[in-house]
């Protein structure tokens, strides 16, 4: 049996406080913007029926119970007291939570509490900026506002994250931009941009994640598939090579989230980069059954010391559930496998096992 510690999942994000009918709890099952097709429901899906598979059981229902019995059984029993019941069973032990999604959802101190663990910040550089820029009246006060924001995140943040995959695509020039550069673009974003207008121009993202690896902090990076804003081809890690190549050496790790069906680019950069590590989150938790496959994709080229758990969960603590459940299963299918087989030994298979579980996000993000 291979035993796992409490689990470091170390890229999440936080849970709708409220109620939620049919309608609104199955969007958050597919990357969608839109609701399912008439006739279809997102139910019918990997994630779905992972989720009926591993959640009905901690609310007293039985495995498989249909949609509408296991809304009514949440409802009976309150969104705090659903959520604290799916996040207590799930042997998380940290988390380390994005907070720059919008939406009335936890904060990482009532994410900590609900689940009984703890938590950190995890600051999004793209909304720090954006923030930053409501209240700056130049260019030069954006630059001197934006190194001062991302300094003081850095004094109690985890880590920042990137979603430049999202804003422009990760076919960013590699090198930091110039200050005039970055000054004169500031201005003409200033000028145009409407009040929470979202940052997208290409120099900008790369004066921020530079900004950020000044700092030390790791830094995570989207990559791979997520919502519709997205395009798909524009966020292949490989893209980032030449990123990688240029923060060698600087002290600061990067570490490429979710990746599908990039993920064995990102185990290949973890491979042959000393700073970079790859997750493997939001995949296991969409592929559901054939999580085991696509967690072997990674493990045939990512180091072991360079991998690392997450659900990247949103709004719904089943999410949470069904992430660790499918991690633990896939992981634990391939390694009694590999030892049935005599390709590892059990005290090793053990040892991966706690190492991709808890220990590696421990000594990246020094949670020691």
């Amino acid at each position: 049996m291979i035993e796992l510690p409490p689990l470091v999942d170390h890229h999440c994000h936080g849970i709708v406080r409220g109620e939620l009918g049919l309608g609104s709890f199955e969007a958050y099952l597919s990357e969608a913007a839109a609701p399912a097709t008439p006739g279809t429901t997102f139910f019918d899906t990997q994630t779905g029926f992972a989720v009926r598979r591993w959640c009905p059981p901690l609310l007293g229902l039985e495995p498989h119970c249909s949609p509408a019995r296991y809304l009514a059984r949440r409802r009976e029993l309150g969104a705090y007291e659903t959520c604290r019941r799916l996040l207590r069973a799930t042997g998380i032990g940290t988390y380390l939570v994005d907070t720059g999604l919008p939406g009335d959802l936890t904060s990482p101190a009532e994410l900590a509490s609900a689940g009984a663990a703890a938590a950190h910040e995890v600051v999004r550089l793209e909304q720090l900026a954006e923030q930053v820029a409501d209240t700056s009246g130049s260019a030069e006060a954006f630059v001197a506002n934006v190194a001062e924001a991302v300094h003081s995140a850095a004094q109690h943040a985890i880590g920042f994250k990137s979603i430049a995959a999202y804003r422009h695509g990760l076919a960013l020039a590699p090198d930091p931009p110039g200050p005039a550069d970055v000054r004169r673009t500031a201005a003409d974003w200033l000028a145009e941009r409407p009040v929470g207008g979202r940052l997208t121009d290409p120099i900008l993202l790369r004066h921020l994640l530079w900004t950020a690896v000044a700092t030390g902090r790791p830094l995570q990076l989207h990559t791979g598939f997520g919502d519709p804003d997205l395009r798909l081809d524009h966020a292949d890690p490989a893209l980032l090579t030449g990123f990688v190549r240029a923060t060698a050496g600087l002290g600061t790790d990067l570490v490429l989230l979710h990746g599908y069906p990039y993920h064995r680019n990102s185990a290949y950069l973890a491979n042959v980069f000393p700073h970079v590590y790859a997750d493997i989150g939001l995949a296991l938790t969409h592929t559901g059954s054939r999580a085991a496959a696509v967690l072997a994709e990674f493990l045939e080229l990512a180091p072991f010391g360079k991998l690392l758990f997450s659900t990247d969960a949103y709004g719904l603590p089943e999410l949470y559930v069904v992430g660790v459940a499918l991690f633990r299963d896939a992981l634990t299918r391939l390694l009694a496998g590999w030892v049935t087989e005599g390709a590892w030994s059990a005290a090793d298979a053990c040892r991966v096992a706690a190492m991709v579980g808890a220990d590696n996000a421990r000594r990246l993000y020094g949670l020691d």
